[in-house]
């Protein structure tokens, strides 16, 4: 019961976080005029599913030859998630330039110039990095596939209770939210690359564990705040990048990151409203 349990919250988490970057996509192009590459965004999420099982099967083999699952899983975790902040910054910095710009261009019904190939690429990605490490798994025989068909399916289904409630919103208010959004998640995924980096170094005793980086700015894994299990922590780690113990560069870099990205943001708003 507990494998169950802890099967059908990871494959919840791990599900809300690949789809509200989705559903934010879809919704965003939609509101600028740009309903048809919400196809690329589909495409991308589809091509993901498929990019996890064959990664699954393919991290599978490797973790044989390094001794251990839970390393391969890491390493892909932290390979994956910097490639998706390389992207998810792109599409950040994109729509810092020309934000005041699209309002214009939706009131005249004409098209922004978004690339298909990048918008396939972030949800591609996006999916597939959530998506290989429950396949990992579930090859591995160490979860069954019952409680991951639940927990993605309910995540699923909050998604799109989500998506359709916002139909409504105005776009200054969908682009601040997924804008600002997206900037959390490129920090959260900066520092969780790093620490999926260092503990699969330390998996693979190229670090020891009593190394001064692996030292903790808090501890609160033991709390509600649990960013893997916790009631307040899930929902927070997947809104706001919150994680319960983070080693101190994990810390930095995520936040100086986040923080940089919205000083760029306020700075070009602000040069933008001056006359």
């Amino acid at each position: 019961m507990e494998t169950f349990i802890q099967a059908l919250i990871i494959s919840f988490r791990e599900g809300l976080e690949a789809f509200i970057i989705i559903a934010i996509l879809l919704k965003f192009l939609s509101k600028t005029n740009n309903v048809i590459l919400k196809k690329s965004v589909w495409h991308g999420a589809f091509t993901g599913v498929l990019a996890s099982l064959i990664l699954g099967i393919i991290l599978m083999a490797v973790s044989s030859l390094i001794g251990g699952i839970n390393t391969t899983a890491k390493l892909w975790e932290s390979i994956a998630s910097f490639i998706a902040v390389i992207l998810i910054t792109t599409f950040i910095i994109w729509m810092i330039k020309y934000g005041s710009k699209i309002e214009n261009h939706v009131k005249s019904k004409a098209k922004l110039n978004l690339s298909r190939k990048g918008i396939f690429l972030l949800a591609m990605f996006m999916v597939a990095r959530e998506g290989a490490e429950i396949a990992i798994f579930a090859f591995a025989g160490k979860y069954s596939a019952l409680p991951i068909v639940i927990g993605i399916t309910l995540s699923l289904g909050l998604v799109a209770l989500i998506h359709y409630s916002i139909v409504n919103i105005s776009l200054k208010t969908i682009f601040g939210i997924t804008l600002a959004y997206l900037i959390i998640q490129a920090g959260f995924l900066l520092g969780y690359s790093i620490h999926e980096g260092l503990s699969a170094l330390k998996s693979l005793e190229l670090i020891t564990a009593d190394h001064p980086i692996f030292i903790k700015v808090f501890n609160l894994s033991g709390t509600l705040l649990n960013h893997k299990e916790g009631i307040v922590g899930v929902p927070l780690y997947v809104l706001l990048g919150w994680y319960s113990k983070p080693e101190w560069i994990q810390f930095i870099v995520q936040y100086s990151f986040s923080i940089t990205l919205f000083g760029y943001w306020y700075t070009k708003s602000r040069s933008k409203d001056l006359p």
